[in-house]
């Protein structure tokens, strides 16, 4: 079962990876299952490696803040990402072809339910990710440092 695991971990990282190089190379824009999606693109560092590691991710703007969720496919545990942010909150973010630095934080109760709600009338399928999950998806808040 820990193959199995470790196999679609490594399948994902792959996936990534692709969308990744083509988000640089086209200047922010991608295909395939993000086509007309807003995406960016969230360099943490690890929490246990110290090692930078950057994930695309569909994000909504609340505004001036970019709002992220650690849906991580409806897994029942929160996505690496998510852990890193926690260890070391600052990070980097790249939205279309601008690159900046950003200090991410999880929202607070009253206000992850305005923006849960706010984004599920948008993206319907985050309900069925945090039922898949069986906990509730944390929602990060990404806000620019040099602003």
């Amino acid at each position: 079962m820990a193959v199995e695991r470790d196999e679609s971990v490594s399948e994902r990282l792959q996936q990534n990876q692709l969308v990744i190089d083509e988000f640089r190379s086209a200047g922010g824009v991608v295909g395939g299952p993000f086509e007309g999606m807003p995406l960016l693109l969230l360099t943490t560092t690890g929490a246990r490696s110290g090692q930078p590691r950057t994930t695309p991710m569909v994000y909504f703007r609340d505004g001036t803040r970019l709002v992220v969720f650690a849906a991580n496919g409806g897994s029942k545990s929160n996505p690496g990402w998510y852990h890193n942010l926690l260890t070391n909150p600052v990070a980097q973010v790249e939205v279309g072809t601008e690159a900046y630095q950003v200090t991410g934080a999880e929202t607070g109760s009253a206000e992850r339910e305005r923006l849960w709600a706010q984004r599920l009338t948008e993206a319907p399928q985050l309900a069925g990710l945090q039922k898949q999950a069986g906990r509730p998806i944390p929602v990060v808040a990404l806000t620019r440092v040099d602003r």
